[in-house]
């Protein structure tokens, strides 16, 4: 992340938005995200006009640049035909390669610092896999592709709790395999980066759980923690890392505990999400560490049930984007 991206400049730079999974909420939610935010921060929205809301006013705009000049007014839209008609909650194959093209398009104007920051709407993976063979587990995976990144890590972020799992978009039957001391070590490393880069964190605090039921429990239900995960922790120590661990998960996540740390580290999906999810469930960001460039989005997804309904809750969004324009003018 270079100063560039956290300078004065970036106020005045739009925040991209991807457009998602039209069938989706994400057309609602950014659109409602836009008449939240109309006037505090530029945005521009990458996507077919004709996903969004009636109600809420778009402008099609050729560039970033304009963008930022009309974004309080209405919302900006660099315009993307994606043929066929959106039919919300129903995802269509011709639709798939126009989403995986917005997320790039959006990579790509930030990465030329025509906009700040990178806010994706949820995509839907097997539609994107049916409709045009995507080959990554999950967005996440996808921008690392496009970034050129061997290792990213997924924050989940709120006002109440960061969490980071060390292990991703994986079954749980793999994550004893895959989670290795040098994936550890890596998730660590990115974690704590992002938190002294991009929160303003000078010396952060982490908590790393243990693999097993209360940590292993001395090796009762499993050798992991005795084994490789609290030598490595040790070992971290001793290079300047503040690291607590490792936790049993059930007991490191209660208020008192929180207090204690910056983020903490879990070993698996659910393990990281279930309580952020629990605690913060409409305000929970999801923010990519270890890019080149700033990304969040919403830490929820399609929700095809109520697409088209005008019941879509656009809290997260509106968080992601916020979030988003903190960390790329340096006010975390």
């Amino acid at each position: 992340m270079t100063q560039a991206h956290r300078d004065g400049e970036a106020q005045d730079r739009p925040v991209v938005i991807s457009c998602g999974e039209p069938a989706g909420i994400g057309p609602e939610i950014a659109a409602r995200a836009w008449a939240a935010l109309a006037g505090e921060i530029p945005m521009l929205w990458l996507g077919d006009p004709r996903h969004l809301p009636a109600d809420v006013p778009h402008r099609t705009v050729r560039g970033a640049a304009e963008a930022a000049e009309v974004s309080a007014d209405a919302l900006p839209v660099l315009a993307h035909n994606f043929g066929p008609a959106m039919i919300p909650g129903t995802p269509r194959p011709e639709h798939a390669q126009g989403v995986i093209n917005m997320i790039a398009l959006g990579v790509e104007m930030v990465r030329d610092g025509s906009a700040c920051a990178l806010c994706t709407a949820p995509i839907h993976k097997k539609a994107l896999m049916d409709g045009a063979a995507f080959a990554y587990p999950g967005h996440t995976e996808y921008l690392a592709a496009l970034a050129g990144v061997d290792r990213v890590v997924m924050m989940l972020a709120s006002d109440q709790l960061r969490v980071v799992p060390a292990t991703i978009h994986i079954a749980l039957a793999q994550v004893p395999t895959a989670l290795t001391p040098e994936s550890l070590r890596r998730t660590i490393e990115i974690t704590h980066a992002g938190l002294r880069d991009l929160f303003g964190i000078a010396a952060p605090r982490l908590a790393i759980a243990g693999l097993n039921p209360h940590a292993g429990e001395g090796g009762a239900m499993g050798r992991e923690e005795l084994d490789w995960i609290a030598p490595l922790i040790t070992e971290m120590r001793g290079k300047g890392f503040d690291l607590t661990g490792p936790l049993p998960a059930d007991t490191m996540f209660h208020a008192a505990a929180r207090a204690r740390y910056d983020a903490a580290v879990a070993m698996y999906h659910d393990q990281a999400l279930i309580p952020i999810k629990t605690l913060d469930f409409d305000k929970g960001v999801n923010v990519t560490l270890g890019l080149p460039f700033l990304r969040t989005s919403p830490d929820h997804g399609t929700a095809f049930d109520i697409a088209g309904k005008g019941l879509a809750n656009p809290t997260s969004m509106i968080e992601a984007i916020r979030l988003a324009h903190r960390m790329a003018t340096g006010t975390t």
